[in-house]
């Protein structure tokens, strides 16, 4: 049995470790890239969590994967399509670093076992199980990340560094954005891979959605929003689902409390719209799919700008 002296030297040992590795985690990009609009005109917020395309050299050598089927899992070039949201009066957060190193649109808590050392229990979700954690143990199709697991340490401190940075800004936006209209509401804007509804079941064809709006089923953000929102898209023609198969995940569940002014609905775009997705580059209709975006977020705008409907709120 060990002494007192020995576990708290234990303790000690291990605390260096993990500071040690907090410090010494070679991350040269800041955790975000927030562009404010000169002029801030409606309590829109728009975010790009997925969109990050910085992948540390470290990282890609401890992966299995090469730099192309890496990024799988990376909702490329969204940040780009809505690149003009600032012009239009409104913020644009967008992560630095890819989802395959670590997910913000996860809880922090979301560990997994089977890629993280010396994790006893963590929550038990279909997300953890699927290898879809905070830090990530497969890209899309189920392919694995790594040959073995990364330390624990390690994980706390990509959180520490990337997830906790982010998620802060994305809370302060929200709350300024509060304090100036009344109410806040956040566009979490992904891309879908073109195959995901109908490997999924749910659609094909003539039939298949070109843009998913989650709201959690009514219950992240207000039913005039939405509306808006899907009126825009299909003024532009393109089709739009709402909630299936993509209803929201961490982060329009964290943000979306309409009872307390705060909005969030979660917006999933066809990459084939816009991107060649086997060489992941943006193809001949980009400039088309980042004017729509452009053209809805306008609308969005121009709906929301003093319009505070208080006995809703």
């Amino acid at each position: 049995m060990r002494s007192r002296r020995a576990v708290q030297g234990l303790l000690r040992s291990k605390k260096i470790d993990h500071d040690r590795a907090m410090s010494d985690l070679p991350l040269t990009r800041h955790a975000y890239r927030l562009e404010r609009p000169a002029d801030w005109h409606a309590p829109v917020v728009a975010a790009t969590p997925h969109s990050g395309r910085f992948y540390p050299s470290h990282f890609l050598r401890r992966s299995v994967l090469d730099e192309r089927t890496i990024r799988s899992s990376e909702d490329a070039f969204v940040d780009l399509l809505a690149a003009n949201a600032p012009g239009l009066g409104v913020p644009l957060l967008s992560a630095e670093y890819p989802r395959a190193f670590l997910d913000l649109n996860r809880g922090a808590d979301e560990l997994d076992p089977a890629v993280i050392e010396g994790l006893r229990s963590s929550p038990i979700n279909p997300r953890i199980s699927s290898g879809l954690g905070v830090v990530p143990r497969v890209v899309s199709g189920g392919r694995a990340i790594y040959r073995g697991k990364i330390s624990r340490a390690e994980a706390e401190a990509r959180i520490e560094k990337i997830w906790r940075p982010y998620h802060a800004c994305l809370k302060g936006l929200m709350d300024e954005a509060h304090r100036r209209f009344g109410r806040a509401v956040l566009l979490d804007l992904h891309s879908m891979p073109h195959d995901a509804l109908a490997a999924l079941g749910h659609g094909s064809g003539p039939t298949r959605p070109d843009v998913v709006l989650g709201d959690r089923f009514g219950s992240s953000a207000s039913e005039e929003i939405v509306e808006l929102l899907e009126r825009g898209f299909r003024d532009a023609g393109l089709k739009v689902g709402r909630n299936t198969p993509f209803a929201g995940a961490h982060i329009v569940q964290r943000y979306g409390k309409p009872l307390h002014g705060h909005h969030a609905v979660q917006i999933e775009i066809d990459r084939g719209l816009y991107m060649n997705e086997d060489l992941v580059r943006p193809n001949g209709n980009f400039h088309n799919i980042k004017a729509v975006l452009s053209e809805v977020l306008s609308e969005v705008v121009a709906g929301l700008s003093g319009q505070i409907p208080l006995a809703a709120e």
